[in-house]
């Protein structure tokens, strides 16, 4: 493709493309988000407990969603990123489709990995498809704008979830009678995946836009973009070690780091007793482990530029136990309302959702809107944008939590809804604006693999565990999740500190991105 059919920056495609990339990531949110309102209704005919679904949740899905995220960064910072995207969102909405006919807990947690692995090809491909369809004066509000479809497809996944359940339960109350003896939230994961496959084909008619077209640099083409994605697998796996140019100290590096994980994780199993969480997390922590020590032998100044930028490493600390309060809330919410205010399933498909819907997305596109306003007059003025949404998620949470009117409940849980999501587009943005524009998949991959980690891995099964721990203790379903749930607010502690060390670096190393590129080898036209 020559330089002049590329599609213009900020033109027709360009909007099209940011149309169609937010219907995705609507579909991305149900498809993960319904399980919260089927929760109760899982729970129950599978015989299984808070931190089980707090597993099903994050972890099964999030482990797998960041191994994969990396070697799919890299192949969007090389192929046809319109390609991987459709198929990965093919390759998802089947996988939900499964988890309807799923019989058991593991049954159930393969289906999940399965959506965890479809769905790690959006985001990367999505923020590089955007970063050069959009000026970099706007990027924070498109990617806000992108990263509305978060709420938008968590309210339509609550509701379509809920009413699903509720319709086809009333329909057919004995299941042996129901098309294919499907019970509700059998019917309601097949219902919701379908619609995905079908956009599949829309999405590959997308435009591609030109690599660094939005800043006027000149991206290199990289001729075999499958070899560099197996190599990023490979790169994932101790096979790095004979890599390196030193392999003896690489081994060594490499079995230190893989005895610390496994002492770790086996001690926290010993505490919890879940072997599985600690298994999956322990195997997906050693995996991404070794892609970080093997990318200083694959491309020193990618490893370079996103390893030695404080700024960087200290928001992608931060941001993700932001996170962790924002998934934890959005996996046992409903479950939350259900269990505390004897609400059905409909109710809170209904009321849930559409607070999600609009607070969310009202959110999230006011994070980036402020985001890009602070940060013309302060260059830290994104990162503010975390602070505010500490300072407001605490007492918000803890009203909704604890307020005994529902009305008032839902109206904290309104605000709670909007102040959350403030960060969603600003955290991204930070990330791309620290790198270069061919390091972005890799980049952002890193930054989804952070928050897959630390905020929906941790998040949901650390309340789901303290649920179960407060219950074995004699207090109630009910009491037992709502004390969990305000106990995870204080990881928003770690986030304070995080973003504080964040702001200190920021304005020093964002305006020598291109000097120390340079100085570690790039070539710049």
């Amino acid at each position: 493709m020559t330089e002049k059919t590329y599609p213009k920056v900020g033109g027709r495609s360009a909007k099209i493309a940011l149309v169609l990339l937010v219907i995705v990531y609507i579909f991305n949110f149900v498809d993960r988000q319904i399980l919260s309102v089927l929760a109760e209704d899982i729970k129950a005919d599978l015989n299984i407990t808070d931190s089980d679904l707090g597993f099903l949740f994050g972890t099964a899905f999030a482990v797998f969603y960041s191994i994969f995220g990396i070697p799919l960064g890299k192949l969007a910072d090389s192929w046809s990123r319109k390609n991987l995207l459709s198929i990965g969102l093919a390759t998802w909405s089947l996988m939900t489709v499964l988890s309807g006919t799923a019989k058991s807990f593991s049954t159930l947690s393969i289906y999940r990995i399965g959506v965890g692995i479809g769905e790690s090809s959006a985001s990367p491909a999505s923020y590089s498809i955007l970063s050069d369809y959009f000026s970099p004066k706007i990027r924070s509000t498109i990617l806000s704008i992108y990263s509305s479809g978060v709420y938008l497809g968590a309210g339509i996944g609550l509701f379509l979830g809920g009413w699903i359940v509720e319709l086809w339960t009333n329909t057919f109350p004995d299941p042996s009678l129901a098309p294919l003896g499907l019970k509700g939230w059998q019917a309601a994961f097949m219902l919701v995946g379908l619609p995905g496959i079908i956009l599949a084909c829309f999405t590959w008619r997308i435009k591609e836009p030109k690599r660094g077209g939005s800043e006027g640099i000149e991206s290199p083409q990289v001729s075999s973009p499958f070899k560099s994605m197996l190599d990023e697998f490979i790169g994932m796996s101790p096979l790095i070690i004979f890599q390196d140019k030193s392999p003896q100290k690489a081994l060594i590096i490499n079995l230190v780091t893989a005895s610390l994980i496994s002492l770790t994780c086996y001690g926290l199993y010993l505490i919890t007793n879940d072997l599985i969480q600690w298994l999956a997390f322990g195997v997906g922590s050693y995996l991404l482990s070794c892609w970080i020590q093997g990318l200083k032998n694959r491309d020193p100044i990618t490893f370079g530029l996103i390893f030695k930028t404080k700024s960087l490493i200290f928001a992608v600390i931060g941001f993700p136990f932001i996170a962790f309060v924002t998934y934890s809330m959005a996996a046992f919410g409903p479950a939350f309302y259900m269990r505390n205010f004897g609400i059905s399933e409909g109710e809170v498909a209904t009321i849930l959702g559409l607070i999600t819907a609009v607070s969310g997305t009202v959110g999230v596109i006011l994070g980036g809107y402020v985001g890009d306003k602070l940060r013309k007059k302060y260059i830290n003025g994104r990162l503010y944008v975390g602070f505010m949404v500490i300072a407001i998620a605490i007492p918000t949470g803890l009203g909704l939590l604890f307020s005994e009117s529902l009305k008032m409940s839902y109206l904290y849980y309104s605000i709670f809804q909007i102040a959350t999501p403030l960060w969603v587009g600003i955290a991204p943005t930070t990330v791309s604006d620290l790198v270069l524009p061919r390091m972005r998949g890799v980049a952002g991959a890193f930054y989804i693999l952070m928050v897959s980690m630390l905020g929906l891995a941790l998040g949901p099964y650390t309340i789901g565990k303290l649920s179960d721990i407060f219950y074995t203790n004699g207090y109630n379903e009910a009491v037992a999740l709502k004390y969990a749930l305000a106990w995870g607010l204080s990881a928003l502690s770690i986030a304070f500190i995080a973003l504080i060390i964040s702001c200190y670096y920021l304005p020093k190393e964002e305006p020598t991105k291109l000097e120390r590129a340079k100085a570690l080898g790039e070539s710049i036209d």
